[in-house]
C-alpha cells in the first residue's frame, strides 16, 4: 500500500520528461515517465499500487470517464448511458467500429467478458470490490453489438461514475489483457528498468481539427524511486514534470523559479500508519495483543505531534488530518471530525488503564515486555522516512522503542500483503475519485486492502461488521443524504477505532516546464498527466 487506492491503492507517484518536436503535431517525439515503483500488474482489474494505476490510465479505454479537472462524468467508449431509477442497471449503447490495438474488433460481447471477469470472486480485483453491493450474480445481457445491459444484484449508488476505473478488455484477442483501447498501449517491458508504451494506431479520437490523439509518439518509463534523481533532472532540464512534488523541492524550486511549481491546494491523499492485526503474522503473541487494544492504538495517535509533521516534514504543505477523507473532499470529509489533538500525557493514562507502566522510562505491559516494534516503509521516499523519525521521537516520550525500517517498494509489499511479517508500516493512501463506492476495496472486511487485516472470510470485530453494513447499505441507496449519514458514521468509527492512524493531507504539489503546454494540475490522479493524449512541448531553444 503505497498509496493504497480509495479507490485507494499503493502510492509511490511519476515523474515526467517530454521530448516532443512541434506543438501539436502529430509524430510528438517521446514523453519519458519516472515511475517511483516496480508496476505490480498489467492486468487492469488487478491493479492496487500506484504504477500500475498510471500505465492503466494510459493504456485502458474505458466506457466512461471522469473530467480529471470539472469532475463531470464523459462518455468515451460508451456514447450513451443509462441508469435505472433503482440503481441496479446501466445501459450502453457503444461506439461502433471500434478495434482493440491488435485490430481486434470491439464490442458488447466485450464488456460482457469485462464484467463478468471483474466480478469474478476468483479473481480479487480492488476494482471490482466497488460494485459489490449485495450478495448474488452480475448479470449482463447483449442487446446487440453495440448495446448491453448490466444488472448487479443490488443498488450501487454512483453506478456510472465506478465505470471510469474499468478499461475494457478483448473477450478474444491472443494478446489478452495487452490488447487495449486506450491512447497508448504496452510495447516492452524490462524489469527494474522501463515500461515502453506506444502510440496505439487504432486509438479511435481525434482533435478537433480531426488530427488523430494521442500527439506523442511513446511514452518511456524509467522505474526511479529516488525522488533526488527526479528533481536533478528536472533542474538539467531532463525531465518536464514531477506529478508529485516533495515540499522541500517545492519551496527551492519556488525561491528561484516560482513559474515551474504549481500548488493546487489539499490533495485527496492521506498518510498513515497501521498495526499489523493479522492473526497468522509471525509476530510474538504479547505484541498482537497490544496492536488489537483500542487503547493501544488510539494511545499512539495521542501521543503523535501532527502539527510537527506538517510544519518540519512538509513545511507547511500539509495539513493534520482528521480521518480517512480530505477536508477537500467537500461533499463527503465528516466536519464533526477533528484533527486529534497533541498528548502523550493523556496517551499514558490511557495506556495505564490497559496495564502499561513506566519503569525508568521504559513503556512496559502488565506482563513485562519492553513496548519495543518496528515501523516499515518504502526506502527513497524521504518525507515517509522523516516522520517515521519524528514518530520514532514522539513515542519515545512515551518510554516506547520504535525501531525505522525503510524497504524497497516490492520487498514492502511482499511483507505487508503476503507474508505479514511486519510490525507497523507507514505508507499513504490514494484516493482516486471522489466517491466512497471507490474505497470499498480498503473497507470491507474481506478486501484484499483492508490492510490491517486483509481478506477475512467473516468480519472479526463488531466494528468492522458494522462498517461492512454501512459501506454496502450507502452503495446500495440512491439518496445522497442518506449515504452521506451512512459514510459520516463509517468515518466516525474508523476515527473511534484506529485502525488506521491518520497523520495528514498532503497538499497537490507538481512541478511542470513552461515548455509543456495544454498541462493544468488538478487534485485528482493522475495530477499532471490527466490529459496526457493531447500534451504537448514546444521545441526547446
Amino acid at each position: 500500500m503505497a498509496q493504497i487506492p480509495g479507490k485507494m491503492v499503493l502510492a509511490a507517484t511519476a515523474c515526467l520528461l517530454v521530448l516532443l518536436g512541434t506543438a501539436g503535431a502529430q509524430g510528438g517525439g517521446e514523453l519519458r515517465f519516472c515511475l517511483r515503483t516496480e508496476p505490480k500488474t498489467f492486468d487492469p482489474l488487478k491493479v492496487a499500487d500506484d504504477a500500475a494505476v498510471s500505465i492503466r490510465y494510459l493504456t485502458g479505454g474505458v466506457l466512461l470517464r471522469m473530467n480529471r479537472q470539472t469532475q463531470a462524468l464523459e462518455p468515451e467508449l460508451a456514447h450513451s448511458w443509462k441508469v435505472s431509477k433503482d440503481g441496479r442497471q446501466i445501459t450502453f449503447k457503444l461506439r461502433s467500429g471500434l478495434s482493440f490495438s491488435d485490430g481486434t474488433p470491439f464490442s458488447a460481447e466485450d464488456v460482457a467478458y469485462t464484467v463478468q471477469q471483474l466480478m469474478d470472486p476468483a479473481l480479487h480485483s480492488p476494482t471490482g470490490d466497488a460494485f459489490r453491493s449485495g450478495p448474488g450474480p452480475v448479470a449482463t445481457k447483449i442487446i446487440s453489438s453495440t448495446q448491453i445491459a448490466i444488472t448487479f444484484p443490488a443498488p450501487v449508488a454512483g453506478l456510472d461514475r465506478l465505470f471510469d476505473q474499468v478499461p475494457m478488455m478483448s473477450a478474444h484477442s491472443p494478446k489478452g489483457e495487452m490488447a487495449v483501447l486506450g491512447p497508448f498501449m504496452v510495447a516492452d517491458y524490462r524489469p527494474g528498468a522501463t515500461v515502453l508504451l506506444k502510440r496505439n494506431p487504432n486509438y479511435w479520437k481525434a482533435d478537433a481539427q480531426g488530427r488523430k490523439l494521442p500527439y506523442l509518439d511513446s511514452i518511456r518509463l524509467d522505474i526511479q524511486p529516488n525522488r533526488d534523481v527526479e528533481m536533478l533532472r528536472f533542474k538539467r532540464g531532463e525531465l518536464d514534470l514531477i506529478n508529485s512534488l516533495d515540499s522541500e523541492y517545492f519551496d527551492k524550486l519556488a525561491s528561484t523559479s516560482p513559474q515551474l511549481v504549481h500548488d493546487a491546494g489539499p490533495s485527496l491523499d492521506s498518510e498513515q500508519m497501521w498495526f499489523n492485526q493479522v492473526s497468522k503474522a509471525p509476530i510474538p503473541a504479547y505484541k498482537k495483543n497490544w496492536f488489537r487494544s483500542l487503547s493501544f492504538r488510539r494511545a499512539i495517535s495521542e501521543a503523535i505531534n501532527r502539527d510537527d509533521l506538517s510544519r518540519i516534514v512538509f513545511r507547511n504543505h500539509a495539513q493534520p488530518a482528521a480521518g480517512p477523507i480530505s477536508p477537500a473532499n467537500k461533499f463527503w470529509f465528516d466536519s464533526k471530525l477533528h484533527p486529534q489533538a497533541y498528548s502523550p500525557d493523556a496517551a499514558l493514562k490511557l495506556l495505564e488503564t490497559e496495564g502499561f507502566r513506566l519503569e525508568n522510562g521504559t513503556l512496559k505491559d502488565r506482563e513485562g515486555n519492553a513496548v519495543i516494534f518496528s515501523i516499515v516503509t518504502n526506502s527513497g521516499n524521504k518525507y515517509r522516512e522523516r516522520m517515521a523519525v519524528l514518530i520514532q521521537e514522539d513515542l519515545r516520550k512515551i518510554g516506547m522503542q520504535v525501531n525505522v525500517v525503510t524497504l524497497d517498494f516490492p520487498s514492502l509489499i511482499e511483507r505487508i500483503a503476503q507474508t505479514f511479517d511486519y510490525e507497523a508500516a507507514m505508507l499513504g493512501l490514494t484516493n482516486m475519485d471522489l466517491d466512497p463506492n471507490e474505497q470499498m476495496n480498503v473497507w470491507l472486511s474481506s478486501a484484499e486492502n483492508h490492510q490491517w487485516n486483509p481478506q477475512q472470510k467473516s468480519p472479526e470485530t463488531a466494528w468492522e461488521g458494522e462498517i461492512d453494513r454501512l459501506m454496502r447499505a450507502q452503495a446500495a441507496s440512491a439518496d445522497a443524504k442518506k449515504r452521506k449519514e451512512s459514510f459520516d458514521r463509517v468515518q466516525e468509527i474508523v476515527v473511534e477505532h484506529a485502525p488506521f492512524i491518520y497523520l495528514i493531507n498532503k497538499n497537490a504539489l507538481s512541478a511542470i516546464s513552461t515548455t509543456v503546454e495544454d498541462a493544468s494540475p488538478v487534485i485528482l490522479h493522475p495530477q499532471t498527466f490527466w490529459n496526457a493524449e493531447r500534451l504537448t512541448v514546444r521545441a526547446a531553444r
